[in-house]
């Protein structure tokens, strides 16, 4: 049979879209290879958010035609076609994020299935292909996007903001939780967004009469036995209904708010929905709702126009609002951005000061809120077990962003188990610990 390899560059929206891409064509009768050689044609699935993302992607571009010679391209980098043909002008076709279809169609142009293909010979999971382990999965509520912040091109390449119905995405985390799935991880561009453009429209469900709003949709992911993780969520007021979910344990005590800075002048420059929102109140209130909630977010250095007391102001907001999980880049002037057009842009050697100022900041604050931890006895999913021993991660620590708790080989463990652990250390970034107890496995 026709084999087709892929390569998945970007963000967990992406890889959904990959998810996506890959169990069309196995639909269709394609074996999926694991490597350049076994494969008849390649897919690469772009990233084109930032310059270091777009040059990854036209280098691994690059390194598919030289290994295999017969390569597709899709995803963001894809709106900017001209670009990728003076680069690498052996490219089959290009099409643009979310253009399933036309990938599959090119697929089938340029290699055609070699013999009929029989679905009831060649099954197909309910779940489709994943691309995730076994035990979590990312669920993608909506596409696009209807902001306008300045130093992002996102709406540009993936559309306005387009929800998905709460049936539609309840039928996906059904399947998900009969393929095995423990921890569903709610992305979309702007999760607290969704339902808005749908006018939050009501279905029928398995005998539910439900809105398509986001408290609801964690109401219902929380009654299927779920670990549910929120990704990319803005700080709006109807944030606030949430937070009792995660104090009864409906979802998990876990947010991700990407608030960008701490100054509101760079905020307003940024064009950030909510931007005059009084965040470190808000957050205040959200901990004496659920003292155990985890907050995570990012943040961006060197914006045009940030000055000193820009900078003293962020560093002052972190320290005040004391974040479990923060992350932070150095701005990047992208193609296409209103931002790109502001006067006094930083200096390369002071952004990167800059960076490292504000990482030693949050590394200490990181460090001691997880110094607060040992003692403690935590529910932890396994995510790796050897030899040397097993990686997992808390109700606080998303999969490859977050940190780790880490224990000692139990033969009984294997990924995916649900374990209680006795915290015994910690450093910056990571725990370690003693499994006490497991789970019942529920699946």
């Amino acid at each position: 049979m026709a084999s087709i390899g892929f390569v998945s560059l970007g963000c967990p929206k992406a890889l959904v879209d990959s998810e996506r891409i890959l169990t069309r064509l196995r639909q269709e009768g394609y074996q999926i290879s694991p490597d350049y050689d076994g494969a008849d044609l390649v897919i690469v699935n772009t990233c084109g958010f930032i310059d270091s993302a777009r040059e990854e992607s036209l280098a691994t571009i690059g390194e598919a035609i030289q290994e295999n010679g017969k390569v597709i391209v899709t995803g963001c980098l894809g709106i900017h076609a001209e670009k990728i043909k003076q680069a690498h002008p052996k490219v089959l076709s290009i099409t643009g994020p979310q253009q399933y279809e036309q990938v599959v169609d090119s697929v089938i142009k340029h290699v055609p299935i070699k013999e009929d293909h029989d679905p009831f010979l060649d099954l197909m999971p309910p779940q489709g292909i994943k691309l995730t382990p076994d035990h979590y999965a990312y669920l993608k509520i909506s596409e696009g996007c209807n902001h306008k912040c300045s130093f992002c091109i996102i709406p540009s390449m993936r559309g306005k903001l387009a929800s998905r119905t709460i049936d539609d995405i309840l039928d996906e985390a059904q399947r998900l939780k009969v393929a095995g799935v423990k921890e569903i991880l709610v992305i979309s561009q702007d999760t607290s967004a969704y339902g808005v453009d749908i006018k939050y429209k009501e279905v029928n469900w398995n005998g539910n009469h439900l809105k398509s709003d986001l408290q609801t949709l964690c109401e219902m992911l929380g009654m299927m036995g779920f670990w549910v993780r929120l990704h990319y969520v803005y700080p709006y007021p109807h944030i606030d209904r949430l937070i009792p979910l995660m104090a009864t344990g409906t979802i998990l005590p876990y947010l991700d708010v990407p608030l960008q800075h701490g100054s509101q002048k760079i905020l307003k420059a940024m064009k950030r929905p909510a931007a005059t929102v009084d965040t470190l109140n808000r957050i205040k209130i959200w901990r004496e709702i659920c003292p155990e909630i985890t907050i995570r977010s990012t943040f961006i250095v060197g914006f045009p126009g940030e000055t000193d007391d820009d900078f003293r102001q962020l560093l002052d907001f972190i320290e005040q609002a004391e974040l479990d999980r923060v992350g932070c880049f150095q701005y990047s002037a992208v193609e296409g951005a209103a931002a790109n057009a502001y006067e006094d842009h930083v200096s390369a050697e002071v952004s990167e000061s800059r960076w490292h100022t504000f990482m030693q900041t949050q590394a200490i604050i990181s460090k001691n809120k997880l110094q607060a931890k040992v003692g403690l006895e935590l529910d932890v999913i396994i995510d790796h077990v050897d030899n040397e021993g097993m990686v997992g991660r808390s109700k606080g620590d998303a999969p490859e962003i977050d940190g780790n708790v880490i224990m000692p080989l139990m033969k009984e463990c294997k990924i995916g188990d649900i374990v209680n652990v006795q915290i015994e250390r910690s450093d910056e970034y990571d725990l370690w610990g003693k499994v006490t107890g497991m789970q019942k496995d529920d699946n």
